[in-house]
């Protein structure tokens, strides 16, 4: 059994017994290069044959590899693809993230989840949303460094006036409405024509605002940046209780922008908006470490962590330590990357972190304040 999932952290996660699997993959969205995508998945699961093989009985070990092969020969699965897909395993079932950013090809087999580049796809710290809009619809866009792609609304979301509006769309039927019982229309001016076109706008407004808080930002808390002409950005900003509006935004029709432009301009807004973020959460770790609230130490922190002290774990994305964690005591046993009893340190304390309700932001290399891997803020 295997689903499809979007939300993150997902309850799955919370399993604690092995084996665990962990696939990422790169895919294509056209053809003909999504057409090696499947073959691709099938050599990925050549790869954890062998280590399956040391934790686990021939019987449990054939299920897994069917249960995932399943998914391989799934033609319709592989017919829509984003940049990547992120398979999880556990107790018989499995699920799967399409992913709108490129990942390295990874298979892994341990006693927990291997999330980290899950966490740099999810974590809001280089990810945002664009709402389009004018007063017949509304397209919301998800971007980050990588790209920006169309959000798919449910179904049952309408995205233009006239579903959202039905009956009461008043400027549809302006002339109808006024009319007289004999096909004699009442004249009006054009000032009380426009006071109905705009109460018209507001409405649908109000109902756009709802829905992305609704559905995207209230999970999300991601930034969300308008592009809408001049006058309905005053309105929207007027009627929005969006806290993750931003201030500023793009004054133009969405309709005439491509992708690529739109991606060039959401990025001149959002990289000062993160550059900013990851400076704060590194001063906050620097002046923590001064009072002995926080640490670069692996080991301290893994004992922290398993004790529930962590408030926030800034981790080295690319960095591997292997390892393994006790989680009763946070004691750390060493050990060689590539076996089933051992993992990545750096990955384990990320997901005892958030199971815990902690905060974990991901930074490169460059952008780490420590030379560890790791720096964490304690809780107190």
């Amino acid at each position: 059994m295997y689903k499809i999932v979007n939300d993150f952290p997902n309850e799955f996660f919370n399993v604690a017994e092995g084996p665990i699997v962990s696939l990422y993959q790169p895919t294509h969205r056209h053809s003909p290069e999504s057409k090696q995508d499947p073959i691709r998945f099938k050599n990925l699961i050549k790869e954890i044959e062998k280590p399956l093989s040391l934790i686990c009985q021939k019987k449990e070990k054939q299920s897994i590899l069917d249960l995932l092969t399943q998914i391989s020969n799934d033609t319709k699965f592989w017919i829509y693809n984003n940049d990547a897909i992120a398979v999880f395993y556990a107790r018989g079932e499995a699920i799967i993230y399409r992913l709108n950013r490129p990942t390295k090809e990874l298979a892994v087999v341990s006693n927990n989840f291997h999330i980290k580049p899950l966490i740099s796809n999810f974590q809001s710290a280089d990810s945002y949303h664009v709402l389009g809009l004018n007063r017949e619809g509304f397209t919301l866009f998800e971007g980050n460094i990588y790209g920006i792609n169309e959000v798919t609304l449910d179904d049952d979301i309408p995205n233009n006036i006239k579903e959202v509006l039905g009956d009461e769309f008043t400027s549809s039927y302006i002339s109808a409405r006024y009319g007289g019982a004999k096909g004699q229309g009442y004249y009006h001016g054009y000032g009380e024509k426009s006071k109905l076109i705009s109460s018209d706008t507001e409405r649908f407004f109000r109902f756009i605002d709802k829905v992305v808080w609704d559905n995207f930002s209230k999970k999300s808390k991601l930034p969300l940046i308008l592009v809408a002409l001049p006058e309905y950005h005053s309105i929207f900003r007027r009627i929005s209780d969006n806290p993750y509006l931003l201030e500023e935004g793009i004054k133009t029709n969405y309709d005439i922008l491509t992708i690529d432009t739109l991606k060039e301009k959401m990025w001149e807004l959002i990289e000062p908006i993160y550059d900013k973020r990851a400076d704060d959460l590194i001063e906050g770790f620097e002046n923590a470490r001064a009072k002995s609230l926080g640490s670069d130490d692996l080991a301290s922190v893994a004992r922290a962590a398993v004790s529930n002290q962590v408030h926030t774990a800034l981790i080295e994305s690319d960095r591997v330590i292997p390892g393994k964690i006790d989680l009763g005591t946070g004691n750390i046993e060493w050990g060689e990357l590539g076996h089933p009893e051992y993992g990545d340190l750096l990955n384990d304390i990320a997901l005892i972190v958030m199971q815990n309700g902690g905060n974990v932001v991901m930074l490169p290399k460059d952008k780490m304040p420590t030379g560890s891997g790791i720096a964490a803020t304690y809780r107190f």
